[in-house]
């Protein structure tokens, strides 16, 4: 990998249906030697595309929201174990896909990301109402940066990314890249999703590539319907694109997109751009955020 730069791709991911591991093992390189051929020596995938390995529970199973994700685990190892394989043979970094994991009682939304020389997760902080009140999946607790040699990387899964805190954290912490895996039913959530992307691309000055989940799996209760384009996101400043978007998706086309990431000029622009959104972060709440009411009725 460049010492400062990186080629990265970004899954435009459908919710397969296999009928043994082999055949889920085969989808998943054949994606990511598409990536490679593209050129990509990062790779995305979306939130819950892990999802898919439901497809080979019994349908009882498949069915049942609470009951699939212990059953999963009896995949889990060889899932990661898959991945770690596919990365350390192609030299490139992977993000798989996300999936619920069980963990001394509770249940985590957890993302692996694999490089050559080992493995790491990040598990998802900020729950939605659906992974809350209908699936009992709970927040995880610790931030993470990756230093994949060209740059920090974070993770912010799904929900985390419309939260201006997290992202924050990640770059303060040294993160150049945000990692923004997605799975999202409604055209509604597929913007909340993109307008925190880009918004956290702003405010830290940093680079934000967000992975969906696309098309129907009817069969899973879970991610049944998808909706979503990938997308890479810059700050709309000087060197970047106007409107801050480096690659955009067609809506809901499975497939990979390519961004070509420099992240010697990302740390330049942060002291040549038209504002200083990163620097000037901690001055918004100075001398303090205290409200006045101001009556005019």
């Amino acid at each position: 990998m460049d010492e400062n730069a990186v080629k990265l791709a970004a899954a435009q991911y459908p919710i397969g249906r296999f009928s043994d591991f082999s055949g889920w093992r085969e989808n998943a390189a054949h994606w990511v030697e598409d990536a490679i051929r593209g050129g990509a020596r990062l790779l995305v995938f979306p939130e819950y595309g892990g999802m898919e390995l439901t497809s080979l529970l019994p349908e009882k199973l498949q069915a049942d929201l609470r009951a699939q994700i212990p059953a999963l685990g009896r995949f889990h190892d060889d899932f990661v174990a898959t991945y770690a394989a596919l990365a350390k043979r192609h030299g490139v970094h992977i993000l798989a896909p996300s999936l619920p994991v069980e963990i001394d009682g509770a249940i985590r939304n957890r993302a692996w990301l694999l490089s050559p020389q080992g493995a790491a997760f990040q598990d998802k902080r900020q729950m939605t109402r659906f992974e809350k009140e209908q699936w009992g999946v709970a927040g995880g607790e610790t931030l993470k940066v990756f230093d994949i040699g060209a740059a920090r990387i974070g993770i912010a899964i799904c929900y985390d990314i419309e939260f201006p805190l997290i992202a924050h954290a990640l770059s303060a912490a040294g993160a150049d890249l945000v990692l923004a895996p997605s799975c999202t039913d409604t055209l509604a959530g597929a913007h909340r999703v993109h307008v925190g992307a880009a918004a956290r691309a702003l405010e830290n000055q940093i680079y934000v590539a967000l992975s969906p989940t696309v098309g129907e799996a009817p069969w899973s209760p879970a991610v049944d319907v998808n909706n979503g384009w990938a997308a890479v996101y810059a700050t709309p400043d000087r060197g970047f694109p106007d409107d801050g978007v480096l690659a955009r998706g067609a809506f809901n086309q499975p497939g990979w997109i390519y961004a070509d990431l420099d992240f010697a000029r990302l740390r330049a622009a942060r002291d040549t751009a038209q504002v200083f959104t990163r620097k000037d972060w901690d001055s918004q709440s100075r001398p303090s955020l205290a409200v006045e009411t101001v009556t005019l009725a």
